[in-house]
């Protein structure tokens, strides 16, 4: 029974970016029924304000903050309204927000490509900078999750600029690792596998080939769910992953041993 205490993450203060949907959801979601006070930073207002108001109905500890990730000065307003929500303590970072624009590469639009850098690179970075001026000076520290991709190992098709975001985020992933290894802080990636959620619908049309293809080496036999995230979000948030610092854990089913 001692081991199960290692996973206890009752009462920590997390941040969420991107919680209102998706991936990003089902890991807010996790950390919340685990018993953490979450604070899901989100673009959309009404989306994000309306799922922390269900949460809340639940007896959860979900709190919206608004926030445009894409701009620096909004990012860190979006940073401080919701460290004080927190009341100054955050244990608990996953800069999770994402997204993906599909283009072939000779036609991939500037502006899309600076929009995804921003999102998916960018704001991971200054989310991670400003979590760690206040864990480092914490006695407990802090768990940051950085969300990868399998597009963290190989490449994906239409899809440069997010390829190079999630190939970056795995290896600042282990920067910051080897700088704050022994200071009290993890940080450690999930590398989601093809996920059922509202950024792959393209692909997750029966009728596209490409279905039926990732389909086939997926060896679980079906494709991931925001709720697959729960159990390894929890666990890097916990002390039962204190010893784990720089990894990218693959949550594929599967799919990239096959």
């Amino acid at each position: 029974m001692a081991a199960l205490t290692k996973f206890d993450i009752a009462g920590k203060h997390a941040i969420v970016t991107g919680g209102a949907q998706g991936l990003s959801r089902g890991m807010a979601e996790g950390l919340l029924e685990a018993g953490c006070k979450v604070v899901i930073i989100d673009v959309q207002k009404e989306k994000v304000e309306k799922v922390c108001e269900e949460y809340r109905a639940k007896g959860l500890e979900a709190y919206s903050v608004i926030g445009n990730l894409a701009d620096r000065a909004d990012l860190n307003r979006a940073f401080d309204e919701a460290l004080q929500i927190l009341d100054g303590r955050l244990d608990v970072l996953v800069p999770a927000a994402g997204i993906q624009r599909r283009y072939l590469p000779e036609e991939f639009p500037a502006e899309q490509w600076d929009l995804v850098m921003k999102i998916n690179l960018d704001h991971v970075w200054f989310m991670i900078q400003r979590s760690l001026q206040v864990m480092l000076k914490q006695p407990t520290g802090g768990k940051i999750i950085t969300i990868g991709s399998m597009a963290s190992y190989f490449g994906c098709t239409t899809v440069p600029a997010y390829t190079a975001t999630k190939g970056a985020v795995a290896q600042l992933t282990k920067s910051v690792a080897v700088d704050c290894a022994g200071r009290g802080i993890n940080i450690n990636a999930v590398a989601p596998g093809y996920m059922d959620t509202e950024m792959n619908t393209a692909l997750t049309d029966p009728s596209n080939p490409r279905f039926a293809e990732i389909s086939k080496r997926i060896p679980a036999g079906r494709w991931g769910l925001p709720e697959d995230m729960k159990g390894p979000v929890v666990f890097l948030a916990s002390a039962a992953s204190d010893y784990l610092n720089g990894a990218l854990i693959p949550v594929d089913g599967g799919y990239l041993v096959k």
